[in-house]
Order: structure tokens, then sequence, then C-alpha cells
């Protein structure tokens, strides 16, 4: 497998054209992402990319754009992970940004049910081809594909996505410790649940940089995992935003491609015009190029101690398990008819089978379902 190190320019180009592309949410990035450095351009092996998902799974922020930044770290070292970064935050940001600035004048958000519709079903099927693929590797020995059964479990359930991830780590740990110990007797445990209109005050801009700075350090689990967070703070405690802006916000940051925290960018223009939608940007991605670095620095060490290994193998099983409960959750918000049905079969096919260029089922999943929302209604 080739080693060499990436030019920036080559680094620039993958995550430029996955931030304009990669719609979907953080499972179905991570989805490109392992096709892009572990298929077509075999930066890595799949155990390595694992332990980088794994290891970003663990850190509250955006969890993909970890990932991203954590590749242009290992591959370029830090100004590779600033590219990598910027690259994938950037055209999701701009293109949010668009469309606070259309919502503030226009008093509502353009039409994006159809883009909706022609490409969640593509999305769902990259996150179908990563899990099959990446379940191969994170599944490799029963007691762990075991602990994959459980978190499944867990995960649809409902059971927080970072509950899931430590105590599958903590489980595998255990396991393999009492292995090495040469126990005769081993115990499993299941994992335990845990439990528009106008702004109605005034935000400066540090108050908004101290908030979303905050929301980019405390935020576990998804992009999705921000919308209670959201909540609690710009509506409920300083009464910056209304229910209606949150929502719509929302909706903004799930038709734009690349991360959900792009939200961010969304909310900092309606409470500060331009200037608050680069310190609420800034603010609340600015924590991720830092923890970002420290994985892509540490996880090919943390693969070399036993303990460290062992219990990252299950954060990776877990990881998968919570990618394949994103399948259910959004397969049963997304797959409504039977041409959303076929879209998704088709392009899972093509992908696994046929190994088709994600890239161009997005935009033909895009362009057909502009054509298909826009005559059945």
């Amino acid at each position: 497998m080739a080693q060499a190190k990436s030019t920036i320019g080559e680094i620039l180009r993958l995550f430029l054209r996955l931030g304009l592309t990669a719609f979907g949410g953080p499972a179905a990035h991570i989805g490109l992402m392992e096709r892009e450095a572990v298929e077509r351009r075999q930066w890595m092996r799949r155990e390595e990319f694992l332990d980088l998902v794994g290891a970003c799974n663990l850190l509250p922020g955006p969890g993909s754009t970890q990932v991203a930044m954590a590749l242009g770290y290992r591959r370029c070292g830090w100004i590779g992970l600033v590219v990598a970064g910027a690259c994938f935050i950037l055209p999701a940001s701009l293109a949010t940004l668009a469309l606070a600035w259309a919502y503030v004048r226009y008093g509502s958000l353009p039409q994006a049910q159809g883009l909706l519709y022609g490409i969640k079903p593509v999305m769902i099927a990259i996150v179908v081809q990563a899990v099959w693929n990446l379940g191969k590797t994170a599944f490799r020995r029963w007691p762990l594909a075991l602990a994959g059964v459980v978190c499944f479990a867990a995960a649809i359930a409902g059971t927080s996505p970072i509950d899931v991830l430590l105590a599958s780590g903590a489980l595998v740990l255990l396991a393999t410790w009492v292995r090495s110990r040469r126990a005769s007797a081993m115990s499993f445990a299941v994992v335990p649940a845990s439990a528009g209109g106008g702004v109605a005050t005034a935000a400066g801009l540090s108050s908004i940089f101290l908030v979303f700075l905050k929301l980019g350090l405390v935020v576990f689990g998804s992009g999705y995992v921000l919308v209670a967070f959201l909540k609690a703070d710009l509506i409920d405690r300083l009464h910056w935003v209304t229910q209606a802006q949150l929502l719509d916000a929302i909706t903004a940051g799930q038709v734009t491609p690349g991360p959900v925290f792009a939200t961010a960018t969304f909310l900092g223009y309606l409470m500060r015009g331009w200037s608050g939608a680069a310190v609420a940007t800034a603010a609340i991605f600015l924590p991720s190029f830092f923890m970002a670095g420290m994985v892509g620095a540490l996880a090919g060490r943390m693969r070399k101690s036993r303990p460290a290994a062992a219990f990252l193998d299950g954060v990776n099983a877990a990881a998968v398990a919570l990618m394949a409960s994103v399948v259910i959750s959004l397969g049963r918000a997304t797959l409504v008819d039977g041409w959303t049905w076929g879209a998704g079969l088709a392009s899972a096919v093509l992908l696994v089978r046929y190994r088709v260029n994600a890239t161009w089922l997005i935009v033909g999943g895009a362009a057909l379902g502009i054509l298909v929302h826009r005559f059945a209604h």
C-alpha cells in the first residue's frame, strides 16, 4: 500500500470536493471519506481509518469534520489538517450563509424539498456501503461482533452515543484483559442506558463567540445532538432567536453539504449579520482543529499499546454499530415511497457491486429528485 505523503494540492482538491458534495450527515460523510482515503487513494489500511473514526467519535464537536482534519494531519501535518478542515467546512458555511441572507431578505428559505428528496436515498446507500466495508474490519473477531450487536441494539433503544462508545471500549478492554489472564470464566454486560421573526434580545460578538465556543467543546454524539444544545442556550436561556428561526437554521444546515455544525453560520447571521456569521462559525469549529490534531498524532501510537488497542477495538465496533443505527433511523424518514426505495436500493447496488463514483450518484440523485418532486406536486 502506498505510504507517500500527499501534497497540499491533493488534500485541497479532495476535501473541497467533499465539502461541496458531502450531503447526508456525519455517517454519510465518513462513508465518502473511507471510499476516498482507503479504497481509491490507499492512504491507509481500513483498520487505521477506523482508529481515526473511533477516536474522533470520543471527542466533542463535529465528528466527521474532525475525521477530515485527522486525515489531513496524517497526510501532511498541521498544514494538511488546516487545509482539510477549512476546505470541508467553508463550502457548507458559505452555502448556509447564502441561505441566511435569502431568509432575512425574503422571509423564507428557498424551496429545497426536491433536493433532499433525491439526495437522501443516495446518502443512505453510502452509509450502507461504509458499514459493509468497515464492519468487515471492526467485527473481525466474534467478541467484537457481539459488542457491535449489543451497541446497535443500545443505539436503537436511544442510548447516548458517547455512552455506547465508552462502554463498548471498556467491555472489550476488560474481555481482552481477562483473556490475557487465562481466566476460566468471562462475564458480559449490556451497555448502560443514559439517561422568520425578529430576535428577542441583542447578542454581542464576544457573547456569540463564547456561546458557540462552548458548544464546540461540549456537544458529543453528532451534529444532530447540537440541536438540543442550541435550543437550551439560544432560545430558553438567552432568547437570541425564536423557535421558528432555529428550525429554519437546522433546515439550512441539512440542505447544504458538509458538517451540520454549519447551522452556526446561519444563526450567527441572524443575530449579528456578516460579522456574527463569521464569529459563530470560527468559534464552534475552533476546538476541533486542536483535538483532531491530537487524534492524528496519537491514533497510531495507541494501536501499539495492547490495552489502548483493545479499548480502541471496542470503540470502533461501537462506531460502526452507530452508523448502522443511522441507516435505520434515516431510512424510516427517507424511504417513504416506491421512488425513494428504488433510488436507495439502486444506489447501494451501484456502490457496493459496481463501485460507481459516489459524487456522480449524489449529483444524479439531486437532479432526479428535483424533477420527480416538481412533477409529483
